[in-house]
């Protein structure tokens, strides 16, 4: 067989997946949906079978489902858009996180050795459902600013920070991972590190008056607990973002 022909054929094999990823995802979309995403759940919880391998970063023709999957973008373009309603733009926000939910825990699989036979897939997820928090708790607490005679009452300050309160707990379940680090592939614990540098100093950023006091504590048993380099860096920067925070009293304390 000749050069071009095993090219041609390559070329056509390629074509085929792709069809048929298209069929399975609506890849051609530039931002999904709602609905998209009840489809895409369904389809990779359900759609594989036991021995199927799921769409993974590393192969080039079931890539762009993950990072389709895992686009903050999806959410963004909504939930940042100026011209949308805050009530709107809440219900889409509440809608995207219950969808999350549903997301976690389809590459949560462990091999033999209880490794993560997913690391990369699972912990983009997770990013995705950090990023999508932010936006959730913030859009949720100016509508209840919005709604309020008077934003500025001890009631509406309580609910607010309850609200914030709740979200620094939320993200503290992404630390317990720590516990799980050497199921992660060295690339998996940078991309794990990479999550607290980006997304917990984000959060700090936003919300310099919370209450870290039980974050930090479970910063200092990670700290104890990692073996990791890159991981022991990331939470000794989150452990200085909080400090900094602490130098002046918190109200919601």
């Amino acid at each position: 067989m000749t050069k071009i022909k095993i090219f041609l054929l390559l070329i056509t094999g390629v074509m085929l997946t792709n069809c048929g990823n298209e069929e399975r995802f609506p890849l051609n979309k530039r931002y999904w949906t709602i609905d998209d995403y009840t489809s895409a759940i369904s389809e990779l919880r359900y759609g594989y079978k036991d021995d199927e391998k799921l769409p993974t970063f590393s192969n080039p023709e079931t890539r762009r489902i993950v990072e389709k999957f895992t686009d903050e973008q999806n959410f963004l373009v909504v939930l940042e858009d100026k011209e949308l309603g805050l009530k709107y733009k809440n219900q889409v926000a509440e809608d995207f996180f219950m969808k999350w939910k549903l997301m976690i825990d389809i590459y949560d699989a462990l091999d033999r050795k209880d490794n993560y036979v997913y690391d990369r897939e699972m912990l983009a997820t997770y990013h995705f459902g950090l990023g999508l928090q932010l936006q959730y708790f913030g859009l949720g607490n100016e509508e209840i600013k919005a709604s309020a005679d008077d934003p500025e009452s001890s009631y509406i300050k309580s609910r607010l920070n309850s609200n914030i309160n709740t979200l620094v707990n939320n993200y503290k379940i992404y630390l317990d991972l720590v516990n799980e680090e050497n199921r992660f592939s060295e690339e998996g614990q940078k991309l794990y590190a990479d999550g607290i540098t980006k997304y917990f100093i984000k959060l700090v950023s936003l919300y310099p008056d919370a209450n870290y006091k039980s974050m930090e504590r479970k910063v200092d048993l990670m700290l104890n607990k990692t073996k990791v380099p890159v991981i022991e860096s990331a939470l000794t920067t989150l452990k200085t973002a909080i400090t900094n925070t602490q130098e002046v009293p918190k109200e919601n304390e």
